[in-house]
């Protein structure tokens, strides 16, 4: 993402939270401070929606002391199931962190991962993609219970990866280190999106734009005891899955400079709403289709942290202020992004495994409305179709004995919230085997 100068954003009554006044432009990945640490450009929640930038420290001050990242009690590290679909290879692995969880707080911690993970859930695309997740909670066991600056700025609580409000001098921004994340993720069998759950349920949390060696590419905090901090998370996916950019832009007459070229990101342009129609590019194949963030998707102006010069597809969707939906081209962004991860057909039986007559194959499809089909050396069993268990012994296998055959499942994803043609291919998978009689 491009990352421009701090401001208010261009939203009515937005917080004086946000409205961070002039600085110099920040970078998305991490720097140097000027003290000599690590730094990261991070988004900055109102209690509004309105969103904002700053750049923070990787580092907390507030680690358990002794061990950076890892408090040395029992249970810590300790990673439970929140939802399981599949093998993590073929599944949109989510790991959930705690932070300021004792021991004896253990319950709370996955009783409020779990109620993140419905928050996030509960909103489209991911409610009906649901069976493409896994959800793990890696628990932390802190020597305190709760948060630095929870009540206020002058409590300090040791905990196990250092959360803490009031960073960067804002209140509801949740710092945490970032190295400590890491070591925690490390833990779940793997890591697609990273949200870390604090144990306060004042308001608040921040969006790292950090790419992992893990392969995540960004961690989300959020109040675990605050209904309204999902939506976060909601918002930070929107970058990490979709690859979306950010909608929103500050006040003032910038204009985004033309000589930086076309923005990489799906859902912002230079193109106004009729180059997009006449270029075929980027969302165009939306245009004037109903949004379910509301109104109709076309070129509005304003977006990427620039009044002018960028168009986005609509007018308020959650890439610009939160409790939101995504918008008709940012779900088609989210889906695709799922698939990168995830896959539409899986099998307990390995591809490749010998079969014969004697077998019965299964397979699953994760995705309601999924178009399954059966072939045998390419030529389809329409008798098969939409079957997800199969007798073998029922599959014309033409030829001599000891033949050998290849017996291939294929599934596609017919959603019409797609659209681009582009993306159509990761909507599909293949599982073959070889069969004999």
């Amino acid at each position: 993402m491009r990352h421009r100068r701090f401001g208010s954003i261009a939203l009515t009554g937005a917080l004086a939270l946000v409205a961070l006044g002039s600085a110099p432009a920040v970078a998305s990945a991490a720097g140097p401070s000027p003290s000599g640490g690590a730094r990261h450009g991070v988004e900055v929640f109102g209690e509004d929606g309105s969103i904002g930038r700053a750049t923070v420290p990787a580092a907390s001050p507030y680690l358990a002391a002794g061990r950076p990242g890892l408090a040395p009690a029992a249970g810590d590290g300790e990673v439970t199931t929140v939802l399981r679909n599949g093998e993590p290879a073929g599944k949109v692995d989510v790991v959930v962190i705690g932070d300021g969880y004792t021991a004896d707080e253990q319950e709370k911690f996955r009783a409020d991962a779990a109620a993140k993970w419905q928050e996030l859930s509960a909103v489209e695309p991911y409610a009906a993609y649901r069976g493409l997740f896994n959800v793990w909670a890696v628990a932390t066991v802190s020597a305190e219970s709760g948060i630095t600056g929870d009540p206020n700025r002058t409590t300090v609580r040791t905990t196990a990866l250092g959360s803490y409000f009031w960073c960067d001098d804002i209140e509801r921004l949740l710092c945490v280190d970032t190295k400590a994340v890491e070591t925690y993720a490390a833990k779940a069998p793997q890591a697609d999106l990273v949200l870390v759950v604090a144990n306060t349920a004042k308001y608040g949390g921040a969006g790292y734009n950090v790419a992992s060696p893990l392969g995540y590419d960004g961690i989300a905090t959020v109040a675990g005891g605050n209904p309204r901090a999902g939506q976060i998370a909601v918002h930070e996916t929107g970058h990490s899955l979709g690859k979306l950019a950010d909608e929103y832009f500050y006040d003032g007459d910038d204009v985004y400079p033309a000589e930086l070229g076309e923005p990489d990101e799906p859902n912002i342009s230079l193109s106004t709403a009729d180059r997009l129609a006449r270029d075929h590019t980027k969302w165009y194949l939306w245009l004037g289709r109903t949004s379910p963030d509301g109104g109709v998707v076309g070129g509005y102006e304003g977006g990427g942290y620039y009044p002018k010069g960028l168009y986005r597809p609509t007018e308020n969707s959650v890439m610009r202020s939160l409790g939101r939906e995504f918008n008709l081209p940012g779900r088609e962004a989210m889906i695709a992004g799922f698939y990168r991860h995830a896959v539409p057909l899986t099998s307990p039986t390995p591809a490749g495994t010998p079969l014969t007559r004697a077998d019965r194959l299964t397979v699953d499809l994760p995705v309601a409305g999924t178009v399954l089909t059966w072939s045998v050396d390419g030529r389809e069993l329409p008798q098969l179709r939409g079957r997800t268990e199969v007798n073998l012994a029922t599959v014309p296998l033409p030829g001599p004995r000891g033949r050998v055959h290849t017996l291939t499942a294929t599934a596609t994803d017919p959603t019409p919230a797609v659209l681009d043609p582009a993306l159509r291919p990761r909507l599909t998978a293949t599982l073959s085997w070889p069969a004999t009689r």
